[in-house]
């Protein structure tokens, strides 16, 4: 009986060492490499035959709830919108570059350079100085060009980021004008949209900004790298937050154990293949509880409030693993919720420390700079005391500049000649 025993117990190992040893890469590739990663296994195994989990079309597989997650759209516009565009986000742009909203040589010139100068999610990252400097005119002037992108489509698109891409796409949407109001403020305070909660308007507010594309090129983002998501997370009133596996594009592995003879070698390469379906099985498992834990981590993004602080050595204190374990386990994967398509990197906010993530040193950085005195704007240096006082943390000073800008924030000399104008 102990011979048995020792003997079951090795089996056990070996099948599990297996199993781990092809789940590690088969964890690491995204959903439309997987079936790349699996080739090295696949090739070398006669008894093993893999279907593609990408053969049937896309739009067969768009979940029911992406589709009607928008009021304003039809079934057939989403789904339009989901599959395949027959042209790139710039050929669209391109025929929208003219009269009437660009009637001027200068104005079209402005609005190309805005266009080139889009990162791969649609927002504006260009030089503008450098180009006012380079054409002889204002920062003024440039900006109220690149500012009527608030009537290009895709709406959002050109703008500097998240916030000013939802006003954009807040003055195109249908809304009563109360909700309007506090849409404007909880996309100007998207931390701290819960502290509005008691408004009358909120639901309505939050249903709208639920809807707006993030990011705004997102349809042509996934057409152009083919993003396909693990998960796919919904918010329902009723029923709450379900997780749901996006396994229909999963590979389907097929093992032939009746290969025709019995040898050593077709055992052997049976086990092999069994190891690698409980590797893909153990691959589901394994981002099906990381969704899991995002919802409960991060419960209140999914109800339309701000991403919290999370780090990856919270997840990978749950899991019993290292935290670059974790962070390779997520790399590459996707989740679709109502709010549009997000990496799951984005869950977990950099954090300057356990406590305290960059989403709060922006909000903090935003909100003091509304209060400053207009007669003498805060300068970097400053901005930085203040952090560092309000949130205990060490930082230097190119950071503060870096969160500046990303909040289309202007340096103080820029903000005082700013001031002066509006005054």
């Amino acid at each position: 009986m102990a011979t048995l025993r020792v003997t079951q117990s090795v089996e056990t190992k070996n099948k599990l060492s297996n199993t781990l040893r092809n789940w590690l890469p088969i964890l690491h590739s995204s959903l439309s490499e997987l079936g790349e990663a699996m080739n090295p296994f696949v090739e070398s195994n006669p008894v093993v035959e893999v279907s593609s989990g990408f053969e049937e079309s896309f739009e067969s597989r768009i979940p029911r709830k992406i589709i009607s997650n928008s009021v304003a759209n039809s079934r057939s516009e989403h789904i339009e919108a989901l599959t395949i565009q027959k042209r790139s986000l710039y050929d669209v742009l391109d025929e929208q570059l003219e009269a009437p909203l660009f009637p001027t040589p200068l104005s079209q010139k402005i609005a190309h350079f805005v266009v080139e100068n889009l990162d791969e999610n649609g927002y504006y990252e260009g030089d503008s100085e450098l180009f006012c400097k380079e054409n002889a005119i204002t920062l003024d002037e440039f900006e109220r060009v690149r500012k009527r992108f608030i009537h290009i489509d895709p709406v959002g698109i050109g703008a500097f980021n998240l916030a000013e891409s939802f006003l954009f796409q807040l003055d195109n949407a249908q809304i009563g004008d109360g909700a309007y109001e506090l849409a404007i403020k909880l996309i100007n305070n998207m931390a701290q949209m819960h502290t509005f909660s008691d408004d009358v308007h909120y639901a309505e507010a939050l249903k709208i900004i639920s809807s707006f594309k993030n990011p705004p090129a997102i349809e042509y983002l996934e057409d152009s790298t083919q993003v396909i998501p693990d998960l796919m997370i919904f918010f329902d009133e009723e029923n709450g937050i379900e997780v749901k596996l996006n396994d229909a594009y999963y590979p389907t592995i097929n093992i032939n154990t009746a290969y025709g003879i019995e040898h050593e070698f077709i055992s052997q390469k049976i086990k092999e293949a069994k190891s690698l379906v409980d590797a893909l099985e153990m691959r589901k498992a394994t981002l099906y509880k990381v969704g899991l834990m995002i919802v409960e981590y991060q419960y209140e993004f999914f109800t339309g409030g701000d991403i919290k602080p999370l780090t990856l050595k919270t997840l990978a204190d749950e899991f019993g693993h290292n935290p670059s374990t974790i962070s390779r386990a997520i790399a590459n994967k996707y989740i679709a919720c109502d709010r549009g398509v997000f990496t799951m990197k984005e869950f977990f906010t950099t954090a300057i420390d356990e406590d305290v993530s960059n989403s709060a040193i922006k909000d903090y950085l935003y909100r003091i700079v509304k209060e400053e005195s207009v007669k003498k704007p805060l300068s970097d240096m400053k901005l930085l005391e203040m952090i560092q006082d309000n949130f205990k943390v060490t930082m230097v000073r190119r950071t503060i500049a870096k969160y500046r800008k990303q909040l289309n924030i202007a340096g103080s000399s820029e903000r005082k000649k700013l001031y002066q104008l509006n005054s």
